[in-house]
Order: structure tokens, then sequence, then C-alpha cells
């Protein structure tokens, strides 16, 4: 986390950066704007919305949207052969002429890191648990534009001041606001409440050659 808040100290009003993880897949399974990445069904309904935009405010259609994330259980589809589906939780998605995108999954959990090896050691000479707060990953780019390896972290989660891989920015944590109304349910293929978050993408123009 200190060598990517290193690489990435200059945001000029871009999305801010954090570590990738450990759990992504090369190339996640291409889904249409809307498809959910979930496969099980298990944790509460959500719907995750946005633009991509670049730093003038001008939209970036076109621009590639890889995301993964733990189920409600805390773990991720590589964790869990044979119980979850594969590619749960996965998706590969291009925004429109608009920049926006936008798609349905579950709100994650939060999860213990592995502790077996030396990291579980690490932690056990500090004295520090070894949970991460919910959160959803991203990576996204766009042609021109500087690469972006994100989160977002839903808002009041566990864990969200003290994340074991000191991940958490504050422009990253956002409300994952529950939604009652069947209309609005029904506008994006659901049939009761949901959560609803608005996530939009900021990305720095790639510098000169």
């Amino acid at each position: 986390m200190l060598v990517e808040t290193i690489n990435n100290r200059k945001t000029g009003g871009a999305t801010e950066s954090t570590v990738l993880g450990p759990f992504h897949m090369i190339e996640s399974p291409r889904r249409e704007l809307g498809e959910s990445i979930d496969f099980v069904g298990t944790g509460p309904p959500c719907v995750v919305r946005g633009r991509v935009l670049s730093a003038d405010g001008s939209p970036l259609p076109g621009a590639e949207l890889d995301v993964w994330q733990a189920n409600d259980q805390g773990f991720y589809d590589v964790q869990q052969p044979g119980v979850q589906p594969r590619a749960n939780g996965r998706g590969l998605f291009t925004a429109e002429a608009d920049g926006g995108f936008w798609f349905r999954t579950i709100v994650p959990s939060h999860y213990p890191i592995p502790t077996d090896g030396p990291v579980g050691q690490l932690l056990l000479a500090t004295e520090r648990h070894p949970y991460r707060p919910a959160h959803i990953h991203f990576i996204v780019t766009a042609p021109g534009h500087r690469a972006l390896t994100t989160h977002i972290f839903v808002a009041g989660s566990p864990y969200i001041e003290s994340d074991a891989v000191f991940a958490v920015k504050k422009s990253l944590i956002k409300e994952f606001a529950q939604v009652d109304d069947p209309e609005q349910a029904a506008r994006y293929g659901l049939d009761g409440p949901f959560c609803l978050v608005n996530f939009d993408i900021v990305l720095l123009p790639a510098p000169a050659p």
C-alpha cells in the first residue's frame, strides 16, 4: 500500500487508486451493461452505476471496467471452487457513449485475509486483526488515459477504520443506499428492495510519450 501511495501521489482530481489485491483474474468474463455478476443470490441485491470521465469532465465512451468482489460470506470464487460458480462476482463491462455503466450484484461482506504464513505472523506480532472492510474492486481503462486500479468501500462496514492492509481512502467510501421503491427496482430488473451505489470514475490523461 505504501508503494501504491507513492506511485499515485498526484491525482489531479482523478479517482484515487488503491491496491490490486491477490484475487484478481487475468480476464474477467465479458458482460453486457445491466447484467448481474452474482450467480448465487444469497446476499442483499445491489445496483452499481456511474460514469467514466476524463479529468476535464468529458465522457470516455468505450472505457472498460473490470470488476470483482467477494460474496456475502466474505469469499472470492477462487477460494471456493466447487462451492461458488466459476467467475462468480466478476465481470468486464464497456461504458456507453456518455461514459455510463451499471451492473447488478450483491452487497459484499467484510472478510479476513489469509493468515497462514508470514502475513499471519506479522499481524500477530503487531497485534493487528486480519479483516478487510466490504469492498468492490475495479480496474478501469480507456484509450489515452492512465489505467486505474481502485475499490469502492461500503460505508459503515466493519473495519472501515482499521483495514488490515491500510487501503481505505475516504473518497472511496460510498453509501449503499437502501431503495424500497418497486418502480425503481423494476427498472433495474429487480423485484424487491435493493441497495444503490453511485460511483463516477475520473481518469487522468496518459503522459505524453
